[in-house]
């Protein structure tokens, strides 16, 4: 961590102040020290910063530093800047004048968050900070920083918001204006902020980058007349466009991830206005509106330079082209099966994920809320980290959560940053306190990594906020030691449950919070284990005892039916090791029973779904979970597929069959939390799964049924690429392995015993019992 002498400014003028403001210094590199070495700029800001050294943009980062909780902790990038300063001192003999600018904008700091309109939660007033480090072979270091000698302007963004959009000027756009011909007519002073540099942390995350650009596949006009754009993907990021014409007039483009009959489907989004407005020079101009993000597949433009509101613009095409944003994340887990239908859903999977892994692990990344559910995250924590590389993505987030629950006793809040507590307290939402699912991402996760990654450090990093939530929740339970107190989600978005009520689930809530509790105190008694944690082992696996026995006391009666008979408490009862024996086999066949007479459509919500394919497999009854994974009528995971869906939905009739939007307040097209079923995929049907922590050990166990003919997985682990493939041929089955060095695995075949597979590429043919 570099010792800090730079402070937080903010602009002087009122007109720079309330926009997105421009600050910059003139600096000249001191020559009496010889050659430039190493040169490293610090920069963070309160609200989104974009770094220019002498006209260039210093990075591919945006949206930087991101959302964090800033109460406690805002995050620093460092660039490395050394080509572009020695390359100025060596072509003007060593010394010369250079330019240092920065650009600010909201972001989730001074933005609009959440749904109840509330803006600039953490300040109403936005600041830059930069620390440039130059030093010299000869050891001597000179430091360029932010100060009361910056001076700052208005820029070309008249408005930014990560929920409104952005509006650009370009008649206000001075290319010049981060270098040494830039005039100083017209520029303000600035003022220093009083600001804690303690605040400051390392980004252990990855930085948000653009990551792909995709041309339109149609442009088209709506019923109405509309000019329609179609990406055919839902993405998250933005729309770059160049355009010449009449100066002043402007180009309005409106986003959304749907259309409804034809025309833009924007009441998703809520009070999301997810419109971005650019106001032409007159010349040529490129408009890239990088302090805003919008989750869309279709933009609707208006304005457009000589649309007669008949043809086509011809040159429409080729003048947009939709930026996609996330996290870089390093894809690591691959699927394909024999069923289309079924990849489309693991793409779907996956762009759900790239499309809500955008600094902050959100819900959904398009109306107006776009917060870091913790329930979404806990019950797809498995999905990502095979996935994709997140284990630094979420350790940071992780460290966000520590300091809300250290400041809240230990209570783990509905989202991290935890911005609800800023919010007024519409009658109708629960008081905050530890939930079932939600607030059990603090252990579910940390477990999650630790079996992906085998990181014992990061595990030992986690641990304090596994057991404080479970201390806190063990404090909450009734006098017959269930969960059955406070407010629940419970099974959320059960589909039974009516459109504008969707806590009404099916199953009882005590019933879903209690399975939660006995496994979270199971999970961190495994968690101190692993660290040698004896005592605290001992004390949470006791823990976990009296919970389960309490649940068998008060939810399992004498043939084994569990409270509220439904799927979801089976499924958790099953996958969470509350049942043994006879009692598990009892609970597999009713849930069995349960899923066929819904003809084997879906009937949990978020708490269940991730887990029911498990529980159906794990008991005997393979083949109806690949019927329930395979079903095509509504609610299914493959119906929003036949719905022609590119990301996972919220709920699953966010769309219905006439092509109408689900007429409640609440849905998205993009959140994927019930695409945590690809977890069950990647392990049963590609059959992929951790024997050790890190895939030292795994277990290769294909599972082939519901008609699939073939189905390949890879996996790149801490150790290498771990891949599987297998095909049915007749009666035979035919399976691929390789195995990475440093590891072993063990090969589980249907009808066939166990196999030791050590290291390389082993093909085995067998026949299917």
């Amino acid at each position: 961590m570099p010792t800090w002498h730079a402070t937080m400014i903010a602009a002087d003028a009122d007109a720079a102040r309330d926009g997105a403001p421009l600050l910059r210094c003139r600096f000249t590199v001191d020559t009496g020290h010889g050659e430039v070495v190493s040169a490293l700029l610090h920069v963070s800001a309160l609200g989104v910063v974009e770094p220019w050294l002498d006209g260039r943009r210093v990075g591919d980062d945006v949206l930087t530093p991101g959302w964090s909780s800033y109460e406690w902790r805002l995050r620093h990038r460092s660039h490395d800047v050394t080509a572009a300063l020695a390359a100025g001192t060596a072509a003007d003999g060593g010394g010369g004048e250079h330019v240092l600018g920065l650009a600010l904008g909201n972001g989730w700091f001074r933005g609009r968050l959440g749904w109840m309109g509330r803006r600039a939660c953490y300040g109403d007033e936005l600041a830059g900070f930069a620390q440039l480090e130059i030093t010299f072979a000869d050891g001597h270091t000179q430091l360029v920083l932010t100060d009361e000698t910056w001076s700052s302007h208005a820029s070309a963004t008249t408005a930014d918001d990560l929920y409104d959009g952005q509006s650009i000027d370009a008649r206000r756009h001075d290319p010049a204006w981060a270098t040494t011909a830039a005039a100083d007519d017209g520029w303000s002073g600035v003022h220093v902020l009083e600001f804690d540099t303690a605040r400051l942390t390392e980004h252990v995350g990855p930085p948000v980058r653009r990551q792909e650009v995709l041309a339109p596949v149609e442009v088209f006009r709506s019923p109405s007349g509309r000019l329609l754009v179609d990406f055919g993907q839902n993405l998250v990021g933005w729309l770059r466009l160049s355009a010449r014409g009449e100066a002043g007039s402007t180009i309005t483009v409106r986003h959304a991830e749907v259309l409804e009959h034809g025309e833009l489907g924007t009441r998703p989004l809520r009070t999301a206005e997810a419109t971005d407005r650019f106001v032409l020079s007159g010349g040529h101009d490129t408009f890239e509106p990088t302090f805003t993000f919008h989750g869309f597949r279709y933009v609707e433009v208006d304005g457009w330079p000589g649309d007669d509101g008949a043809a086509v613009p011809a040159d429409l095409a080729g003048a947009v082209r939709a930026v996609v944003v996330h996290s870089q994340l390093r894809r690591t887990g691959e699927f394909e099966c024999s069923d289309e239908l079924l990849n489309q859903l693991h793409r779907n999977v996956v762009w759900g994920l790239k499309g809500n892994f955008l600094d902050v692990p959100t819900d959904c990344p398009q109306r107006d809320e776009r917060l870091g559910w913790t329930g979404d995250l806990a019950v797809f924590g498995p999905t990502a980290a095979y996935l994709f590389d997140v284990k630094d993505f979420l350790r940071d987030w992780m460290r966000d959560l520590a300091a809300e629950q250290r400041a809240r006793d230990g209570m783990v809040a509905f989202v991290i940053p935890d911005v609800l507590k800023y919010m007024p307290e519409p009658p109708d939402f629960p008081d905050p306190d530890s939930t079932a699912v939600w607030s059990d991402v603090a252990v579910w996760l940390p477990w999650a990594l630790w079996n992906a990654y085998g990181d014992r450090e990061l595990l030992g990093e986690h641990y304090p906020a596994m057991t404080a939530h479970v201390e806190r929740v063990l404090g909450l339970l009734s006098p017959t030691g269930l969960w059955s107190t406070g407010f629940q989600f419970g099974d959320w978005l059960d589909p039974d449950a009516p459109p504008d009520r969707p806590a009404d689930a099916k199953a009882d809530k005590g019933v879903v919070a209690t399975a939660c509790l006995y496994r979270s105190a199971r999970t961190v008694a495994d968690a101190a284990r692993v660290l040698g944690r004896e005592e605290d082992a001992d004390r949470f696996a006791a823990a976990a005892d009296r919970v389960r026995a309490a649940f068998l006391q008060h939810y399992v009666d004498a043939q084994g039916r569990v409270e509220s008979d439904c799927a979801t408490v089976y499924a958790l009862a099953v996958e969470f090791g509350l049942l043994a024996g006879e009692q598990r086999a009892r609970a597999g066949d009713r849930l069995a029973e349960l899923v066929e007479q819904a003809g084997y459509r879906i009937s949990t919500g978020f708490a269940g779904t991730p887990y029911v394919t498990g529980a159906l497999s794990s008991t005997g009854h393979l083949d109806a979970a690949y019927r329930l994974l395979l079903e095509k009528d509504c609610p299914s995971w493959l119906y929003p597929v036949t719905m022609g869906a590119t990301t996972i939905w919220e709920r699953w009739d966010s769309m219905l069959p006439d092509g109408s939007i689900n007429p409640g307040q609440m849905t998205s097209f993009n959140h994927y939390a019930l695409g945590a079923v690809a977890d069950w995929v990647h392990r049963t049907i590609a059959g992929i799964a951790p024997l050790e922590p890190g895939y030292r050990r795994s277990l290769v166990a294909p599972q082939p049924g519901g008609g699939l003919t073939w189905a390949r997985g890879s996996l790149d682990t801490p150790l290498g690429r771990l891949s599987v493939r297998w095909e049915l041929s007749g009666s035979g089955l035919q399976a691929e392995v390789s195995v990475p060095q440093g590891a072993t695995a063990v090969l589980r075949l249907p009808g066939q015993a166990d196999r030791e597979l050590a290291a390389g590429t082993h093909r085995v043919t067998t026949t299917m019992p």
